[in-house]
């Protein structure tokens, strides 16, 4: 028997549970297909509605427009991840290895799980790294966040400046270090396939050498030898 994981997903995201329905698993599932393979905004409803073999209005049925489909799919990333890293750090009680371990799996390709059907982890994982900050760089950021359509990705950030307090609990920076980290993983890991020249990864393109990159900037931050 296989077991199937389900996120509660923030009810302002949409307009029906996609999670609750075949059409509505089969809009998320191509839906991060298409943007994986087209771009967000080369995306559009109609080219999702024949990608899936419905109409444009089953699909505003679920969602009021497509960057609602991209907050969506981001905060279920950020979501499935948290539960990844608290998975990953059970039974782990130093501080220095969970944060080493959390490291990694922000900056390390990621494999499709099975217990998530609709949703390919390793391709959205690819999304966020190109088109994760276009979720919440737009002018109606501020009205998005007092929806708490971000809460995944703070509640992340949250547990690793958690994380990061454990191992030196005078830092003063513990979100700041958070987010910038989470977002460096991101950045170094499209410079290194796509803009060589502005990271040190581009010739090898090894995503490890970016997890050492990492854990010298945190831990040199921390003031703490690794």
């Amino acid at each position: 028997m296989k077991l199937q994981l389900q996120i509660r997903m923030n009810e302002k995201l949409f307009i029906k549970d996609p999670q609750q329905t075949e059409l509505g698993k089969k809009i998320i599932l191509h839906s991060v297909q298409l943007i994986h393979d087209e771009g967000f905004e080369a995306f559009t409803f109609k080219k999702l509605a024949q990608s899936i073999g419905t109409t444009e209005a089953g699909i505003y049925r679920y969602f009021e427009n497509k960057h609602r489909i991209l907050i969506y799919i981001t905060a279920w990333y950020w979501s499935w991840l948290e539960y990844q890293v608290t998975f990953h750090l059970n039974n782990i009680s130093d501080p220095i290895i969970k944060l080493k371990k959390t490291i990694t799996l922000l900056a390390t390709p990621i494999d499709d799980s099975i217990t998530t059907t609709y949703v390919n982890e390793r391709i959205l994982h690819q999304i966020i790294i190109t088109e994760g900050t276009k979720a919440y760089l737009t002018k109606k950021v501020s009205i998005d966040n007092k929806d708490h359509l971000f809460k995944p990705y703070k509640d992340l950030c949250a547990k690793m400046g958690n994380i990061i307090l454990e191992c030196n609990p005078n830092y003063p920076y513990p979100k700041s270090l958070s987010s910038t980290i989470i977002e460096m993983a991101h950045f170094q890991s499209f410079f290194m396939y796509h803009l060589p020249s502005l990271t040190d990864f581009g010739d090898e393109k090894n995503e490890a050498d970016i997890v050492v990159f990492l854990e010298s900037l945190v831990f040199s931050s921390l003031n703490i030898a690794h």
